[in-house]
């Protein structure tokens, strides 16, 4: 039976990254809404709930009947998690005189408690909260105070419930997956055996078992998540895995016959269906970006059901839906907040059962379980790719030619990115490895490729604006290109990407001399938010 630990979300914007952490210490887990706690399941073996939004005090703030878990489990609260149990069992949270966001260094700290063990003092924690706590239950101990907050931690170890003021998910508190690795692993027991080789091999034996000789359809993206998806699946049932991948005429260059090269070479049966002309067709004169991406979505749902409707006998559909996916489609009332590609049902007339074999990884194990198959550095470390393509890239209305455009200045530089190599060392160095990434060490130094450093890039067509340059002797009025590269972990917020200048430089002298149409490079410097990291 799989271990795990159950995430409660209050509405937290860094519950993810508590389930993050927690998959880092090779244990499954599970995060679901605060009131969806699973009574009878004897998988779990511990709780931790989230931050949120709400005070204690407002009327609306969400609440959760402790007693379903406490005493049965170790618990432990984060930020709201702590003072809503603080408040509910007894202790007393009151709006605090200045709002506590920050860093802050823990000036007493309980090292014999469990959950501090091997910390150092003065430890560096990260506080993002309005109320504090000003007394704790009666039976309940302080185990870590701050300059400006004292019950920054307390415990009732006979009741194996911890709490903290702090968040230790995030980076900025230094030993906070110490903390975490404490409770889930020394409190709470887990053997960690949540891994890549263990996902593999259980998730076949369960498709073999589920899907059996029945035949199954995958949409190919040519993205990370649907490969890793199709690779799985042909594993686990082969040639009754049928592939379709359409090729909508705003791809990379090259990039249809290059994934349908890569796709083959993986033993996949891939269909491949080049229906850019009525894509084209359709679009033409469109400027609207909320009507390109209909237009594209309806043709594709057109295009791949005519597909799908050839093969005989067909009793799935498989996606390639990841963890993320599924919780940023819900929030905690379980309304919808955000329609995602991969979640929302079928097409009613296709009558087709669904699977989505990576329905519990985050993008980061979507990736080692990719490597443990064996597939291509190249597909596993893809950047991702707008479903319209460069649809979203080029403002205007979409032309054969403004794609070409796109097209080749889009390729120089990304090329540019995978050529470029970087040195790292030191901890920048130790989470590359520790992420999977094949890089030697050598004199403590790694050396990757600026590609593998960026969560994001590609070129965007300002093809609505002309500006005058200069070529030789004569006088041109071409379009710019803007150039777009962000850092992120999950895509919600991103900061822009501080590419090395002697980069910029040899890209832009690339792109204006070699792509007819293009006189002018720009960079955008704009973080998300406010921007989103496509322009449309």
């Amino acid at each position: 039976m799989q271990q795990k630990i159950i995430i409660l979300d209050f509405g937290s914007q860094t519950t993810q990254l508590i389930g993050r952490r927690v998959r880092e210490l090779d244990t499954f887990c599970e995060i679901l809404p605060y009131n969806k706690f699973p009574k009878d399941d004897p998988s779990v073996i511990g709780v931790i709930l989230s931050g949120s939004p709400y005070s204690v005090h407002d009327p609306e703030a969400f609440k959760v009947d402790l007693s379903q878990f406490v005493g049965r489990l170790p618990v432990l609260g984060i930020c709201y998690g702590a003072q809503f149990i603080s408040h509910t069992l007894g202790g007393k949270v009151e709006k605090a005189d200045s709002r506590e966001y920050g860093r802050a260094h823990l000036t007493t700290v309980d090292i014999s408690n469990a959950l501090f063990k091997g910390f150092e003092r003065n430890s560096q924690v990260w506080m993002s909260h309005g109320d504090t706590i000003t007394a704790i239950p009666e039976g309940f101990k302080c185990i870590a105070s701050t300059d400006d907050v004292k019950y920054a931690a307390y415990a009732a170890d006979a009741d194996r419930l911890w709490a903290v003021q702090f968040h230790p998910e995030v980076f900025h508190t230094v030993q906070g997956s110490l903390l975490l690795k404490n409770f889930v692993v020394d409190i709470c027991g887990s053997k960690q055996d949540w891994s890549a080789a263990s996902f593999v091999d259980t998730t076949v034996a369960e498709l073999k078992k589920e899907i059996g000789d029945d035949k199954v359809i995958l949409g190919l993206s040519g993205g990370v998540d649907s490969s890793v998806a199709a690779v799985l699946l042909n594993k686990a049932i082969g040639s009754n895995l049928t592939c379709i991948f359409v090729d909508h005429g705003m791809l990379r260059k090259n990039e249809f016959r290059d994934v349908m090269h890569d796709y083959e070479c993986q033993g996949l049966n891939v269909v491949g269906v080049d229906a850019s002309g009525k894509f084209f067709s359709d679009l033409a004169g469109v400027t609207d970006p909320e009507q390109k991406r209909k237009i594209i979505g309806r043709d594709f749902v057109e295009v791949f059901n005519a597909e799908a409707k050839k093969i005989t006998g067909a009793k799935w559909l498989a996606q390639g839906t990841i963890y993320p996916d599924r919780i940023e489609s819900l929030n905690i009332t379980g309304k919808v907040i955000k329609s995602h590609h991969n979640v929302g049902g079928l097409p009613k007339e296709m009558h087709l059962q669904l699977c989505e074999p990576l329905k519990w990884l985050f993008k980061d194990e979507v990736r080692r379980v990719g490597r443990q198959m064996g597939m291509p550095e190249h597909l596993i470390t893809r950047h991702p790719f707008p479903g319209p393509g460069l649809a979203v890239r080029i403002l205007g209305d979409i032309t054969p030619e403004r794609v070409r455009i796109l097209q080749d200045a889009d390729d120089i530089y990304i090329r540019g990115l995978r050529e470029y190599k970087i040195k790292l060392s030191g901890e920048e160095a130790r989470k590359v490895l520790a992420a999977g990434v094949p890089a030697r060490m050598n004199d403590g130094e790694i050396e990757v490729s600026l590609y593998d450093q960026v969560w994001q890039a590609g070129a965007v067509l300002l093809s609505t604006v002309r500006s005058v340059g200069v070529m030789g002797d004569e006088r041109t009025y071409e379009h710019p290109v803007a150039l777009r590269a962000v850092t992120s972990t999950d895509a919600m917020t991103a900061d822009w990407a501080h590419l090395p200048y002697d980069f910029m430089a040899k890209v832009s002298n690339e792109i204006i001399n070699k792509v007819k149409g293009v006189n002018r490079v720009c960079y955008d410097i704009s973080s998300k938010p406010p921007s989103t990291i496509e322009w449309e």
